[in-house]
């Protein structure tokens, strides 16, 4: 039968198309929040680092009421390396709410996260958002958003989606753009009307797959999921069965349910519902919570494999232990297999080292939140470059490929044409928009994009946008360089002196100022040929009677560079280390002994 007073869907966008801002709207409108409560924008962005970087990293369920029926509502990332945050969410649901930017249209995340759920069966409702810009032009969005649905394939039943004109900063919708009404109620009713209510079957056995995790100090861990079959009561006895293993008793302590930001404890629930509950300590995601008397597995959650890879590891520089709480082996392993349970599209594989972990994401940033969430949780410890994962397929080497998307402005298209012409890109579209831009579509090796982000916003001033899909494993496309230049390293261990970075930065651009505390091998700059220069950075000036006093205040340093983390993992090369602490990044050779570098590269040059 169906349940009629329930719908779910999930909210599915490129990154910044106003998923989680549309959802703070629907949350305001069904009351769910005292009139003279103080809300924050984009209440679901719980997250300090969600917050700060103005993207949706973890997907989240919140649940509004409209007209008696409850309407659970799933916010997910629109990064495309959070899109196992996607994957894992979208067999929860029944339906999906597709937003598009009324004025850049489906771009490449639009095109995942839709295919994946199409893939599912899911029927879709288009939301032409930001209808209120100036430059909109939702004729032109639907077309092409039309266009994009035949392309990956949609049924004729989920072709003929109902299209919903949106503005989620101000709250309002509508069924044509020129005719908005004054509040979100079109984008609810279509949400009834469209969405299919759950089918349920509540005298079958127990069935619920485990889609996310969460932890409370007081109640533990939380599973979260869709009941698929059955009721569940508070305290029952009920069987926990993990991937590819046989069931365990297991009995639940407490049940909830989701109403506007919080969860509710309630003592019953029914199928159909997206439901929390505790007492299931073990449990993880992709494993079933399944009826004790006839415990029957659901297919586990597929999420597509990571394709990119670095080393974690234990600090060794010279400054190890000094900044951190937490730096053993021990610790940083419980971390990140913690980290593995929770997210679906990462993997952790340990080494021959007992100090070295190897941790494979989605991408450069999937795995910099990683690293930026630990270091502020305290942990000290080191990570290497990212480096993609190959793949053997009929004998052949394939690395992975990517679609990206580069808007620029036309003065500056050369540049970006010769910087992936170095990176073996080919080039698949070049269009001209109205505002003068160019819009290139390339196919790219992911290993040619290490660290490219940086070099297109210093080749455009900062202009640049640029966005990139998984493509899929084609054949090694030869050697790449994705390095320029080389670094500054300092000689000795110290203190910086103006003295001795005046000398240093003639020869580049410093990434430290002076007064800072260094060591033997320790990166502080960027040299501006290819391969790396040693410098005295801590350098005094001899002190002579005949010296004038204020000699030293002509020197003039430049202002450094101040190294994001992000900047850090892109600038990395490959006999580099990221020391990473919780109050300083800093960067450093893997062998910080100057001679012993200077033979490996003299050895290295006499057997080209």
């Amino acid at each position: 039968m169906q349940r009629t007073n329930l719908r779910n869907i999930a909210i599915i966008a490129h990154v910044d198309h106003g998923k989680t801002t549309l959802v703070d709207a629907m949350l305001k409108q069904s009351h769910i929040f005292r009139d003279n409560q103080h809300v924050a924008e984009r209440v679901m962005d719980s997250n300090d680092l969600e917050r700060e970087r103005g993207i949706t990293i973890m997907a989240k369920n919140t649940a509004v009421e409209y007209k008696g029926i409850r309407i659970n509502i799933v916010d997910t990332p629109g990064h495309a390396d959070f899109g196992g945050e996607v994957e894992r969410v979208l067999n929860m649901v029944d339906g999906v709410l597709l937003l598009v930017d009324a004025v850049e249209g489906p771009m490449p995340q639009t095109k995942f996260v839709l295919r994946k759920a199409l893939e599912q069966g899911h029927r879709a409702i288009v939301v032409v958002n930001k209808v209120d810009r100036p430059s909109a032009r939702p004729n032109y969005v639907v077309n092409e958003t039309f266009d994009l649905f035949i392309d990956l394939g949609a049924t004729e039943e989920q072709a003929e989606f109902p299209i919903i004109y949106a503005s989620g900063i101000a709250g309002t919708a509508g069924y044509d753009p020129h005719a908005m009404a004054d509040s979100l109620e079109p984008l609810f009713e279509t949400i009834l009307n469209y969405v299919p209510a759950p089918t349920v079957d509540y005298d079958a056995p127990l069935q619920m797959l485990v889609t996310a995790t969460a932890y409370d100090d007081y109640k533990g861990k939380i599973v979260i999921g869709r009941l698929n079959s059955g009721t569940l009561k508070k305290g029952q006895m009920v069987a926990h069965i993990p991937a590819n293993e046989d069931p365990k008793p297991a009995k639940v302590n407490l049940v909830y349910t989701h109403i506007g930001m919080d969860r509710v404890e309630v003592e019953e629930v029914t199928a159909g519902d997206i439901i929390a509950l505790t007492g299931i300590a073990g449990a993880s995601i992709g494993d079933t919570i399944a009826d004790k008397d006839n415990p029957v597995a659901l297919p586990p959650i597929k999420v597509e494999e990571p394709t990119v890879q670095m080393t974690f590891g234990v600090n060794t520089s010279p400054f190890s232990g000094r900044e951190g709480k937490l730096v053993t082996s021990r610790k940083i392993r419980e971390r990140l297999f913690q980290e593995k349970e929770r997210d679906v599209a990462l993997r952790v594989e340990e080494t021959d080292s007992a100090d070295l972990y190897r941790v494979s994401g989605r991408g450069e940033l999937h795995l910099a939140i990683l690293i930026e969430n630990m270091r502020r949780e305290g942990y000290e410890f080191q990570v290497s470059a990212a480096e993609v994962i190959y793949k053997d397929i009929d004998g052949k080497r394939h690395e992975p490929f990517e679609l990206v998307e580069i808007e620029v402005e036309s003065d500056y298209q050369g540049a970006v044409v010769e910087l992936l012409g170095q990176r073996k890109g080919t080039m698949r579209d070049m269009r001209f928009a109205d505002s003068g831009s160019v819009h290139f579509v390339y196919h790219v090796p992911t290993r040619g994009l290490l660290g490219f982000r940086q070099q297109l916003l210093t080749q455009t001033r900062g202009t640049g946008i640029m966005n990139s899909l998984f493509a899929g494993y084609q054949p090694y496309a030869g050697d790449v360089q994705t390095r320029q230049f080389g670094s500054l390293v300092a000689w000795e261990h110290g203190t910086t002196t103006a003295f001795g970075l005046f000398g240093a930065q003639e020869r580049g651009q410093l990434f430290i100022s002076a007064g800072f505390e260094v060591y033997e091998g320790m990166v502080i700059g960027q040299h501006i040929r290819d391969e790396d220069l040693e410098v005295n950075a801590c350098r005094k000036k001899q002190l002579t009677n005949m010296r004038s006093s204020g000699a030293d205040e002509a020197l003039r340093l430049d202002v450094p560079r101040n190294l994001s983390l992000d900047d850090c993992i892109e600038y990395l090369a490959e006999d580099e280390l990221l020391e990473v602490t919780p109050l300083n990044l800093r960067i450093r050779k893997r062998k910080l002994n100057t001679d012993e570098r200077r033979r490996e590269r003299k050895w290295g040059k006499a057997h080209q």
